[in-house]
């Protein structure tokens, strides 16, 4: 089944086509500065992850669980988040509107909605909240950035971006909210087999 029901230029494309113009106008530096982050920034919460697993340790078994979760949650959303991407279809605005972009326009079939980097972004940063606020903090300020930078470099309309960070920020919250009401009998599991020193420093 495929949700195509909606021309998503109709939603905000003046929006997108006003962004893209500034970034042509824009000084090289930050484009190029923008562009870097739109495409190597989401190794900036993987890095992020590791720090609040690291530190989680050294609070308890119970707290390093908590961390561990993160990047399993994140990987989830994103799993949910693709499905979503398969059923809308909906076309990257880079092929709708004739502009020119930072990004080269991914290939036809690779679909705009919801923007797959706002989810993952948004969903590391809910989530790291569970582990130190912050972490999640930086996290937050990181994912905005991966959001706004998606539509400068042209890939993404605004409500991609828009719809992929509430997507990612509600499932990630909902994931570490159920986990943190049983942290006990999972850490119990896991202390049990091969990966305590995960859990232990």
């Amino acid at each position: 089944m495929i949700l195509v029901g909606f021309q998503a230029s109709s939603i905000d494309g003046e929006e997108y086509t006003d962004v893209v113009d500034s970034a042509q106008h824009a000084p090289g530096w930050l484009d190029a500065t923008v562009s870097a982050w739109s495409t190597y920034g989401l190794a900036v919460f993987a890095v992020l992850m590791v720090v609040g697993w690291w530190r989680a340790r050294r609070v308890g078994a119970e707290a390093a669980v908590t961390a561990l979760a993160v990047p399993v949650v994140v990987v989830a959303v994103y799993g949910i988040d693709s499905l979503l991407k398969s059923l809308v279809r909906e076309s990257r605005p880079c092929r709708t509107f004739r502009v020119a972009t930072l990004e080269t326009c991914p290939a036809q079939g690779d679909w705009s909605f919801p923007s797959n980097h706002a989810t993952i972004a948004a969903a590391a940063a809910v989530a790291l909240f569970f582990v130190s606020r912050r972490l999640g903090a930086v996290a937050a300020v990181a994912a905005l950035a991966m959001a706004v930078s998606r539509v400068w470099v042209g890939v993404h309309y605004p409500h991609d971006v828009v719809v992929g960070v509430a997507v990612g920020a509600l499932l990630a919250f909902g994931a570490m909210t159920l986990l943190k009401r049983r942290p006990d009998s999972l850490t119990r599991r896991i202390t049990a087999t091969r990966l305590r020193p995960l859990l232990m420093s």
